[in-house]
């Protein structure tokens, strides 16, 4: 079964700029041209971006 993955330009929650998405899929991590936020792929149906959350440092652990 392919993954599914959806083209389409929706709304920068952090700028409120157009963000142009191609072939992405739920839990992918794309950046604002505008604004440079990344931005996570919550869902493609219908499609949803938020914030990414700040990766933390594992210090090794």
């Amino acid at each position: 079964m392919a993954l599914k993955t959806v083209t389409a330009t929706v709304e920068c929650p952090e700028c409120f700029g157009e963000v142009e998405l191609k072939d992405v899929m739920q839990n992918e991590i794309v950046q604002c041209a505008d604004c440079g936020a990344d931005l996570e792929v919550v869902s493609i149906d219908p499609v949803v971006l938020e914030l990414a959350p700040d990766e933390e440092e594992d210090w090794g652990e």
